[in-house]
C-alpha cells in the first residue's frame, strides 16, 4: 500500500457530518464560532463565558459568574438534544488559581454524583476579561 492511497484512506475515514449548534439560550458568541458542534455521536461546546443570554456580563462575586458559566453549558447541551449525565470531559480556564476553591463549589452543586473527567487550569487572560470559562465534550442522547 502506497503512502499515498493510505492518506486518502485516513482523510475518507475521518470525514464526517457535522451539524452546527447555535443556542438561544446561551451567549451570543463573542467571535466567530458555534455555541457547539455534533461529530460522529459527541458534542463539542465552546468555551462558555459569564454573560447573559442577551449578551450581558454578569455581575457579582466569582460564586455567581461560575453559576452563570455552567448554566451556559448546560443551555448548550440542552439545545443540542443531551444532559448533564452525557457530558464526558470538562475542562475549566480561571484566571486566578486562588478561584479553585469557590469554582468547585459551585461546580459540585450540578456534578455531585456524576462527575466527568475533567481539567482545571490557569491561564494568563480570557476573553472579554472575564476570570472563569468552561468547555465540555457530551455524547448525544
Amino acid at each position: 500500500m502506497s503512502l499515498s492511497s493510505i492518506s486518502k484512506t485516513l482523510i475518507r475515514n475521518m470525514s464526517s457530518k457535522t451539524t452546527q449548534i447555535i443556542s438561544n439560550n446561551a451567549p451570543p458568541a463573542a467571535a466567530s464560532y458555534s455555541h457547539a458542534i455534533k461529530a460522529n455521536g459527541f458534542i463539542y461546546v465552546s468555551g462558555q463565558i459569564p454573560y447573559t443570554k442577551e449578551g450581558k456580563p454578569i455581575e457579582g462575586d466569582f460564586k455567581v459568574k461560575s453559576d452563570q458559566v455552567i448554566k451556559n453549558v448546560l443551555s448548550i447541551i440542552k439545545d443540542s438534544n443531551s444532559k448533564l449525565e452525557n457530558i464526558v470531559k470538562c475542562n475549566i480556564f480561571l484566571k486566578d488559581m486562588n478561584n479553585f476553591k469557590e469554582f468547585n463549589e459551585v461546580y459540585s452543586k450540578y456534578f455531585n454524583d456524576y462527575k466527568p473527567a475533567r481539567s482545571c487550569v490557569a491561564v494568563a487572560d480570557l476573553p472579554l476579561g472575564v476570570d472563569v470559562e468552561m468547555e465540555v465534550i457530551a455524547v448525544e442522547n
